[in-house]
Parts: C-alpha cells; structure tokens; sequence
C-alpha cells in the first residue's frame, strides 16, 4: 500500500470528508494542516500546485478536492447491485432528513452523494435554525449526519449520473462504476456555486481562486484577498476572513443584500473595502493569483487590485445533471415539484434547494426531505 497524506484545514469539511472516507476503509494516512502551519502550506504547494484543500497524495499521484470516485476506485470494495425500496441522491438536510424519516417507515434505503452536509458545510453561521442560538453549517450537519449512522443508513460516497427507468423500478447509475435498483427516488442534490466566468478564472481554479472561503480561507491568513457577491454568504466571507486576513475587498455587483445583523458587523471591519457597484473583469497572475481587474458598471471605468485570492459567493445553480431529461425543470434548471414533493414522473420525488420552491433555506430543506419521504413511503403502499 503507497504512502497516504492528506493536506487539509481544520474548517475544511470537504476534508473531513476525505478523512472519513480513508478511516471507513482502514487506509492509514498522515493528516497535515496547512492552515495552521505555513510551512505545510508551501509543502502543499510545490506538491499540487495549489491553494486549496482537500489535497490528497497516494504514492506518486495527487488527488484534488474530494473526488469520491477516484477514491472508490483506489480503495473501494465492488458491490453487488442491489434493490432498494429508496435511493435518495445528496446528503444535504433534505437527503440525510428524508433518509432518517425513510429508514424508520421500514423502507431499505440507500443515500449516494459525493458529500455529506451539502451546501450547508460552506456556511460560517448559522443563525435561523430552530433549537440554536448559532451553529457553523459543519456542526450542524454533524448532527445530521449522526443521527443518520446512528440508523445504520447505507450511505455511498459516489456520485449519481443518471436514472432511467426500467420496468417497475428505476435504475441509478453512478461515476464510482455502479448500477443500483430502487423502486423510488428521491432526488435532493441542491445546488453548486455558481462561477465568476471571466477570464483566468480557470487558469487560477485552486491557485487563488475559490468558491470555499471555510475551506481554503486559513491558507490566506495575513494576505489580501477578495469577496465577490452582495448576499448573506458574500457577506459572511468578508466578516469570517477579516479575521484572517491583512484585508479583504468586498465587490458588489449591484446593492448589498445581506440580512441588516451582518451589515452592522461588517461595517465594523476596518480592514473590509466595498467596492459597488463593480464586476470583476479579469483575473491576474502567472503561476497563482496576483491580483485581480475591477470594472465600474455605470462608468465603465477599469482598475487593478492586488489580492493572493478570490472566493466567489454569488449564487448558486441546481444540481440536475443526474435526472436532466427525464422530469421536469423550470426556466432556472430546478426540478418542479408540487406541494407534496412529487415531480413530473410518479415514483421520483424531490426535495430541498434543487427544487422550485422559492425558500432555499436549511430548515425548508430538511422540512421537504421529511415530505418526499413520507411521500415515497404512501407511493410504495400505493403499489
């Protein structure tokens, strides 16, 4: 067995992910931080050429972020298929909350996500859900997640890339190579960042720029970075990272939109510089990030910053690559669905940020994960 090492952050929980996924399949490896110990970080760096974690290294190969199936490829074990009574694709509150409320009707049930917790693990605070005065979205979803384990729920780190049906039950297939049965889904996928599409953002993908500021934030500590986006995460980010950082460029596309509790705190941030209404132009470097381009929208008048990283927060898109096709989306790619969380095929069902329900919120999103599931379980007495 080749060497293992794991270059990670202690806000990371894609790292976490990594980890897990090692100890679940007793592969001993060596955990570095690089968040606390710059040292590592340059490690990290003249290994992966990059400035972001998860960074995993098996022998001579370099695995970026936590790509489920190229781990399942090195250190999973084949299965059989199998049938479920539900397959519920994402881990997020609407997956992991519909696959507690599956398993306690009886109902087998398999989850496959290629992460746990979603969208959620990406926020610093969470403020609005019942039962916490504050949370960050990684323990909270920790919670989740241990309830989950704690009903022996079969959860499989891959990722879904489609479903068809196939006589009376639907057929999953997924990136790790493998086929599963189910006699319903529940598609709970949610959303990924949406990216700033301008020149060299792909050049700095992992050099500079990301869309985790949890994550990758403590490997810019004392430099100067950029928040991109006027919403509750854009703002968040900038209020998180100023703890971080030497200083922080906040560049809002049109008004700030973020709840009036983190405006006060942000205005607070000396080392915090607004700049609106501005769009970010261009991104600037040679090996990593250097600096980035700025454009006034009403003047059209340009300017350079020198930053060592970007994260990007504004908005994200649904993930319906697995069952784009098959039923039915909106204008905005999210999967319709009514009020008991049907789609526009009986037997798939769906719930959380991926759907149309306008409230993209934890709490909504667990809520509806408890409907779809309440529902596929009446669906399957149905038949």
């Amino acid at each position: 067995m080749p060497e293992v090492k794991v270059y990670s952050t202690k806000q990371c929980p894609y790292c976490r992910m990594v980890k897990a996924f090692l100890k679940k399949h007793g592969i001993e490896y060596e955990d570095i931080d690089v968040g606390e110990d710059e040292e590592a970080a340059r490690e990290l760096f003249q290994v992966s050429k990059q400035l972001g974690v998860p960074v995993t290294v098996v022998g001579d190969e370099v695995i970026v972020g936590f790509d489920a199936p190229r781990l399942n490829a090195l250190f999973g074990t084949g299965k059989k298929d199998e049938l479920y009574d539900v397959v519920i694709l994402g881990a997020g509150p609407a997956g992991l909350t519909a696959g507690v409320y599956t398993t306690r009707k009886l109902l087998s049930t398999l989850i496959i996500s290629e992460n746990i917790g979603g969208q959620a693990m990406e926020s610093w605070a969470v403020e609005n859900y019942m039962g916490y005065r504050m949370v960050s979205g990684e323990d909270l979803m920790a919670k989740f997640e241990e309830q989950a384990r704690n009903l022996n729920i079969n959860l499989e780190l891959d990722r879904a890339t489609g479903v068809r049906r196939e006589d009376d039950t639907f057929v999953v297939t997924t990136y790790g190579d493998r086929t599963v049965r189910a006699r319903s889904v529940i598609v709970a996928t949610g959303r990924r960042p949406r990216r700033l599409g301008v020149e060299g953002e792909e050049k700095f993908w992992g050099r500079g720029v990301s869309v985790c500021s949890t994550c990758d934030g403590p490997l810019f500590r004392g430099k100067d970075v950029a928040v991109v986006g006027g919403g509750n995460a854009a703002v968040t980010a900038a209020i998180e990272m100023a703890k971080i950082a030497r200083s922080v460029h906040l560049v809002v596309r049109s008004t700030l939109r973020a709840d009036a509790v983190y405006l006060d705190i942000l205005k607070a941030k000396e080392n915090v510089v607004v700049h609106q209404p501005y769009v970010v132009s261009g991104l600037i470097g040679e090996a990593v990030l250097t600096g980035m381009k700025i454009r006034e929208k009403e003047t059209g008048t340009e300017e350079e910053i020198a930053v060592d990283g970007v994260f990007a927060e504004i908005g994200h898109e649904p993930n319906v690559d697995a069952v784009r096709g098959l039923v039915r989306v909106n204008p905005g790619n999210e999967i319709v669905v009514d009020e008991n969380c049907h789609t526009s095929v009986p037997g798939i069902f769906a719930a959380g940020d991926v759907t149309s329900i306008h409230g993209k919120q934890i709490i909504i999103a667990a809520g509806e994960g408890a409907k779809a599931a309440l529902e596929a379980h009446m669906y399957l007495l149905s038949r």
